[in-house]
């Protein structure tokens, strides 16, 4: 088809370059001509790449450079035109005029769609004199590499066009998937949950910046940290895009922005375009901070608290990492004790089970058989029992990171986090799980899908961990969806959408 693509920057030229490729022919406009020459030598550049590295035969892309097709103006006629899709400035008045002015100039049956991030669609919409033609088609950046779209239907977009588009977006090599027009779609909204927790871990000072990053990529395999992330894209565009989200549902404890970001944000400490921010940047910048030395006893007697699972686990680990692992039932009166903690921190543990608190210490269960083992630290711990737990860990070539005692550990209430978010925008239905999990696994690079990750640690024991979190600290951002809830209690996976009331009906 002819697609016209407003808006010559890194989204439009990105969307341009997907477009042709895909065998569209594109129009692109810019109110500044300059803006859109310097924008079809970059895709035709970037084309011409690609014929060199054999992702494009040369004349496949020669055939989508000549597909290229610049404009004087966004705003000129243009009868075969089929899409129009919009990456302007990010600002309703700005989009508002320029859908006007594509509404007078376009054929009646050209399909209006807006690349916005952050603006309501149907606000965009309201502003037009056919409010029917206008959808969101959320693009994530660079385009060509980033191979998922988010189709946002506004209150008023036309039955069907929703469908039409998605198909369309397939057909040109990137999935689509459709979302409800609230606050952050749906990947900006999911990945809430990693960024917010992260922040939440270090309000609390249970461990460093660099500590939680460590435990988010090899505990929990994410390609970045919480903390690098927020650098990468920027600290003053997270801050936004959380306050924007928590605001539009209204407060949500679940997506409580931190007390930390302002002050950052207003010192510059935005990350690597201003060359500091959670670390620095630059020829000068720091390299970062090697892993402590082990230093304890390697050989010091542990005995392991429980029976469940996460006992077994840990004991048979460590067992084949060469420690003595005193038998079930076991001890000895200088024994480092080792509890498996699940939603709960290792302080409660000495409380209700007498252990000794010098020398009672908690492993993540999730860390058990990853290349990093997380060890908690309670404030009555004795530093050489504490050093000598590290070693014990650190047996069998593990690195092992020792955080302050919380209830539930960094990666569980990272992992939690991340679940519930996703877990509220399926209860609220705002996508399909299937959706969710595509977008945010293509739109943010986690190695599952939030849901599918959910399962695979289970429902059941999913909501036994939120439950905890809970009841441990008695704050609501912790509160088990009812997705979650109600699929543990029924034996359902969270990818599963149930049935629904409308088939009572026949």
């Amino acid at each position: 088809m002819r697609i016209r693509v407003v808006g010559a920057g890194v989204m439009g030229r990105g969307i341009a370059q997907w477009a042709v490729t895909a065998g569209h022919t594109v129009e692109l406009g810019d109110t500044r001509r300059e803006s859109v020459e310097e924008a079809v030598g970059f895709v035709r550049g970037m084309l011409d790449r690609a014929a060199e590295k054999g992702r494009l035969g040369r004349a496949e892309a020669d055939g989508a450079a000549a597909r290229l097709v610049p404009l004087d103006a966004p705003d000129v006629p243009g009868e075969e035109v089929e899409l129009v899709i919009e990456a302007v400035l990010e600002d309703l008045a700005v989009k508002t005029e320029l859908f006007r002015r594509l509404e007078e100039v376009l054929p009646p049956a050209a399909v209006l769609a807006t690349n916005t991030s952050s603006l309501p669609v149907t606000l965009i919409a309201a502003g037009l004199r056919q409010p029917e033609r206008l959808i969101g088609l959320h693009f994530f950046n660079p385009v060509p590499l980033m191979k998922v779209a988010e189709v946002i239907p506004g209150a008023r977009t036309r039955p069907g066009l929703a469908e039409w588009l998605a198909g369309t977006v397939r057909a040109s090599g990137h999935a689509a998937v459709t979302v409800a027009d609230t606050p952050g779609f749906l990947v900006n909204h999911a990945g809430r949950g990693l960024v917010t927790e992260a922040l939440a871990l270090l309000e609390e000072r249970v461990a460093p910046v660099e500590a939680v990053d460590r435990i988010a990529r090899d505990v929990l395999g994410l390609r970045m940290g919480p903390f690098e992330l927020m650098d990468l894209t920027g600290l003053d565009v997270t801050a936004k895009v959380v306050d924007t989200i928590w605001e539009g549902f209204r407060y949500s404890e679940r997506l409580r922005p931190s007390f930390l970001t302002p002050n950052r944000v207003a010192a510059g400490l935005h990350g690597r375009k201003t060359g500091e921010g959670f670390y620095r940047y630059g020829p000068e910048a720091p390299e970062p901070a090697p892993e402590p030395p082990v230093t304890g006893d390697a050989r010091r007697a542990v005995r392991i608290t429980g029976t469940g699972p996460d006992a077994r686990a840990l004991r048979a680990a460590l067992t084949a990492d060469g420690a003595e692992v005193l038998p079930e039932g076991g001890d000895a009166p200088d024994a480092l004790v080792l509890v498996p903690v699940w939603g709960t921190g290792v302080a409660r543990a000495v409380a209700e089970l007498g252990l000794p608190r010098g020398r009672s210490f908690g492993l993540d269960p999730l860390s058990v058989d990853r290349p990093r083992r997380v060890l908690s630290v309670t404030p009555a711990a004795d530093p050489v029992a504490a050093r000598d737990a590290r070693a014990v860990l650190a047996a069998g070539g593990h690195t092992v990171t020792a955080v302050r005692d919380t209830a539930g550990s960094v990666a569980q209430r990272l992992l939690s986090s991340i679940v519930s978010v996703a877990a509220s925008v399926a209860e609220r239905g705002l996508a399909r799980p299937a959706d969710i999990d595509t977008a945010v696994t293509a739109g943010l690079g986690y190695p599952h899908g939030p849901l599918a990750w959910g399962d695979r640690v289970g429902a059941d024991r999913l909501l036994e961990l939120q439950s905890a979190l809970l009841d441990a600290t008695g704050d609501p951002r912790h509160r088990p969806t009812r997705w979650v809830a109600d699929r543990a209690r029924l034996g359902l996976a969270l990818t599963d959408p149930g049935t629904g009331p409308q088939t009572a009906y026949g």
